[in-house]
């Protein structure tokens, strides 16, 4: 990828990845005009920024923004945590359930799981991955494990197949079947977009209500059998694999 094709992220957001203050802190010091970029006082949350050339400073002194060491994590998130890497009402996140040796390299979710969705999540600081699996345009494939009460009817199925029309526009087709071997699930659904709450609503949709759900790959990257709650770095080759794709 062309260094131009990559995204630049707004300026709080860049800030938090740093890692040097609370969400709230940083707020604050933009909003009383103590950030500057490239030597210019900056106000706005969302101003652009390239952490390959721009320059930040918070009351006159540097922050490195560009990781020193690129990481790239795969988590099997457990029910009950969100996937933001902090929260005002205090709920765990995934950076608390992280071993300790990963809390302070500025990483960050791939996407999202909702807190009773369980299963595959990557983190990392690299912003060229991330950007490449979050975009609509790459098309990475999300395979999920969903249990719903009963099954579905034939046409349902062939619903799915050819999208579903939500509130915020027509789904892209979907690759649903049946997976009777495994007991607590119903069916595996592979879906390339990454709306908010997507297969729930999906589900919703046709009157089924999702009892669990659960993300067991992301493009190349699958859970294989990592543990709940578990984490490991991702291969050299998987992380080239993602990259290719």
């Amino acid at each position: 990828m062309s260094k131009q094709n990559i995204p630049t992220l707004p300026l709080l957001k860049t800030l938090s990845r740093a890692g040097i203050g609370s969400r709230r802190w940083l707020a604050d010091a933009i909003k009383q005009g103590r950030v500057a970029v490239n030597g210019q006082v900056i106000e706005g949350f969302n101003h652009p920024i390239d952490i390959e050339t721009d320059r930040l400073t918070i009351n006159g002194q540097p922050v490195a923004i560009k990781p020193k060491r690129l990481v790239y994590l795969m988590l099997n998130k457990p029910k009950g945590i969100i996937s933001t890497t902090s929260d005002e009402r205090g709920r765990m996140n995934v950076l608390d359930i992280l071993p300790q040796k990963y809390r302070h390299l500025g990483l960050y979710p791939v996407g999202r799981l909702d807190k009773d969705s369980t299963g595959l999540l990557l983190l990392t600081n690299d912003g060229r991955l991330t950007y490449e699996l979050t975009h609509p345009r790459f098309e990475h494939e999300k395979e999920y494990l969903v249990q719903v009460g009963t099954k579905l009817r034939l046409s349902e199925k062939q619903q799915l197949e050819r999208g579903i029309k939500l509130e915020d526009g027509e789904t892209h087709p979907a690759k649903i079947k049946e997976i009777p071997s495994l007991p607590t699930f119903t069916y595996s659904l592979i879906i390339h977009e990454g709306r908010k709450r997507q297969v729930r609503r999906m589900f919703e949709s046709l009157g089924y209500r999702v009892l669990a759900l659960k993300r067991t790959r992301l493009g190349s990257a699958s859970l294989g059998t990592l543990g709940e709650g578990k984490t490991r770095e991702l291969s050299t080759q998987e992380i080239r694999s993602l990259l290719q794709q």
